[in-house]
């Protein structure tokens, strides 16, 4: 696609199914969302997108490639590759707003861009334009491409003809599983957030990580990628033509004495475009400590 999206499918704007539904509410109500509390906020907003925008009638869902051209050289502080480059938040939205107006000027309906602003399930609407399938790692599995892709949503009034839905699975694979260094997932689908790295990493902001995370960590300072590295779906991942996604400086060799040395105002001005602007400051100079 011009815009640099990877993939694009239409899905009926019609309440999330029973039995996702329920799937979802026994992971809150099971509290593996863990330090992640406003996950379990919204849920009827999480459950019909026609509350999200009135008279919604289709979810167009589309993904754009973030896998790294380059990679962190051996010594620096791990980061997860959706932070290497620019805020995908930034970037989506930017071309995400493009394809919406562009909709709206030849349908004359209305639109509602979404990525990460609204709750709404993603890899659920994803899967059911047809993208792909939901992993045993919980990421989205494009097929013959791999899990290293941002996802986004465009709610809109427009009646689109609907993409069949992806019916493919992990199978008995297990890999992603096998490879989880803190053993947050599990056989029935559902990660568990109080166990999983990437969420301790970015999402939990108290002094001390639990001392079964500090063993394991080694030098990741921002999230993750273990259960996506051992995917087989990623074994031939290309890489992205976004430029904005390709490594920056500050990443690259990011490093322990740089972060101790590193002020608030140093921070927020290092990474004002970065997904690591997410983190609080305390955070990463907790996790860099580590």
């Amino acid at each position: 696609m011009s815009m640099g999206f990877d993939a694009c499918g239409f899905a009926a704007a019609v309440a999330v199914d029973d039995e996702a539904v329920a799937r979802y509410d026994r992971w809150i109500d099971q509290g593996r969302n863990g330090c992640m509390q406003w996950a379990a906020g919204h849920r009827d907003l999480r459950r019909d997108p026609a509350l999200l925008l009135e008279g919604a009638r289709t979810v167009i869902s589309l993904a754009m490639n973030y896998y790294p051209v380059t990679c962190q050289p051996p010594g620096a502080l791990r980061v997860a590759y959706y932070a290497y480059g620019r805020d995908y938040h930034e970037v989506l939205r930017e071309k995400m707003t493009r394809l919406a107006h562009f909709i709206e000027e030849i349908t004359h309906c209305t639109t509602r861009p979404c990525v990460d602003s609204a709750p709404i399930r993603e890899r659920y609407w994803a899967q059911r334009a047809g993208l792909g399938f939901i992993g045993r790692n919980n990421c989205l599995i494009l097929p013959g491409k791999g899990s290293y892709y941002f996802l986004g949503e465009i709610v809109t009034t427009a009646q689109l003809p609907p993409d069949e839905p992806c019916t493919l699975s992990c199978g008995d694979c297990g890999k992603c599983v096998a490879a989880c260094p803190t053993g947050a997932l599990g056989d029935e689908g559902a990660a568990d957030c109080r166990r999983c790295l990437s969420c301790l990493l970015i999402e939990n902001h108290d002094e001390e990580l639990p001392e079964w995370a500090r063993d394991v960590m080694g030098d990741r300072v921002v999230g993750c990628d273990e259960c996506q590295l051992a995917c087989p779906h990623n074994a031939h991942a290309a890489a992205t033509q976004i430029e904005d996604f390709a490594l920056t400086e500050a990443v690259k060799n990011l490093s322990r004495d740089r972060i101790e040395a590193m002020t608030s105002g140093e921070f927020k001005r290092t990474f004002a475009h970065s997904a690591i602007s997410r983190l609080r400051f305390k955070t990463l100079r907790r996790n860099a400590k580590i």
